[in-house]
């Protein structure tokens, strides 16, 4: 057991991971179904595995390094486990999403891009509405 905590301490040294993603990492180590519920438990009691702030640190991450929309960090959070409550809940506490694809806008110049990055059609048309304005 002390072993198998050991690799969850190593796998999140790097950065902070989801619940699931913890979980995948120590089955694809052939970890046993009980133990991985153990391991899961005392991350859990030390505070070092909790989805809501891993979901906030990601769209922190987002927002900073590579903005995304709301329909893209919605995927991305439910690929790593997230519940829909939580996605919900942090999205709307932390997502700007005019701004953000206003900053993401300012650097591209195509409306295409935005939509790849997950931005909804009613926030690239208020972009783009504005950009005309300003020209």
């Amino acid at each position: 057991m002390k072993k198998l905590l050991d690799k969850a301490y190593r796998f999140l040294s790097f950065r902070p991971r989801s619940e699931k993603e913890i979980k995948d990492y120590l089955k694809k180590k052939k970890t046993p179904a009980g133990s991985i519920q153990k391991i899961i438990d005392e991350l859990k009691r030390q505070k070092l595995v909790d989805d809501l702030e891993f979901s906030r640190w990601w769209i922190e991450q987002r927002n900073t390094f590579r903005p995304k929309g709301k329909i893209a960090l919605k995927i991305e959070l439910r690929q790593k486990g997230v519940t829909r409550e939580i996605m919900e809940e942090v999205i709307e506490e932390m997502v700007d999403e005019f701004a953000l694809a206003k900053k993401v806008f300012q650097k591209k110049k195509s409306p295409d891009f935005l939509a790849r990055r997950g931005f909804s059609w009613s926030t690239i048309k208020k972009v783009l509405d504005e950009s005309a304005k300003k020209e």
